[in-house]
Formats: C-alpha cells, structure tokens, sequence
C-alpha cells in the first residue's frame, strides 16, 4: 500500500467512528490507478439477516472516497469497492482469529502445503495462532497466513437461528 490512510490501522478508526468493522481490505491495481476493495460489518460480527446493507455500505463509502481523495491516498484514477463480508468471511486480524476459536477455516499461508481446512484452537498472543491442520497442532505466526476464510457447514446452516440443531 502506497499511502498510510490506506492501512487497516488507519481504515478500521474511521468505519468504527460510522458504526462498523472493518473485516479486510485490500488493494490493487497501479500507481496512476488504485482499486481498494474494503469489507465491513456490524460490530462483532453480523449474522444472517443482521449484518451491513447495501445502505450501509453507500455510506461508507461516500464518506471513505471524501477523506481519501481529500488526503491524496488515491491516484486520479481510481475504484472504490465497499461491501459486506459474506457468510464465508476473512478471518484476517487477531480480533478475528479470536471470535472464531473453535470454527474451522481454509487458509493459505507460508511453510503450510495448499490451502488446508484447519480449525483454530487458539490465540496465545497478538502475533500468533495455534491450527489443528490434519490433526496436528501447529502454532503459526499471523503474518505467515496470506488468506483464511471460515467454512460454513451448509448442512447445519441456519438451523442455529431457528433452534432446530
């Protein structure tokens, strides 16, 4: 990332100021031409029928284009892409790995073979997650995981909510 207001440390303070969390953000494309694609949700997490709107998601955006144009993070050209996590949602910051000890994830990370479904089993500190991976526990740092995204057991989906399991 080119410009300091484009980090999710600078991000997550001003979608938490609208009443929101920031979930993932990324950036791509050019110099001369930026794509920054943000994903955000209610705090602590949303839930089928309780999460972001498309409402929602306009005004963050209007008010996200404003304070970046205004401090020249982006180029001329530039997207501006903000929307809800989805129900298989990055698991990205340790706020995360957090909420979601105990739920199975698919990740892609440095010295780990493919892109492995692991459940976490753990958060001992700010810089790490211990994953059963194939039924060994492996503690790995958070920086060497380049992607995660929860799995969802579509086969118990939504019968949490309608107390049927």
């Amino acid at each position: 990332m080119s410009h300091p207001l484009l980090e999710p440390s600078a991000l997550a303070p001003i979608i938490e100021s609208l009443g929101y969390e920031l979930v993932d953000v990324r950036v791509t494309g050019t110099p001369k031409r930026h794509a920054v694609r943000i994903r955000m949700d209610v705090p602590g997490g949303g839930r089928p029928g309780h999460g972001v709107s498309a409402d929602d998601c306009r005004r963050v955006s209007r008010e996200l284009e404003a304070q970046l144009e205004a401090a020249g993070a982006v180029a001329a050209e530039w997207e501006l892409e903000v929307s809800s996590p989805g129900i298989e949602r990055p698991v990205r910051f340790v706020s995360h790995w957090r909420r979601y000890v105990g739920h199975d994830v698919r990740l892609k990370a440095a010295g780990v073979k493919g892109k492995p479904k692991a459940t976490i089993v753990a958060v001992p500190d700010d810089l790490h997650v211990a994953l059963n991976i194939d039924g060994s526990v492996e503690t790995l740092p958070l920086e060497a995981i380049r992607e995660a995204t929860l799995i969802v057991d579509w086969s118990t989906y939504g019968k949490r909510e309608a107390g049927e399991a």
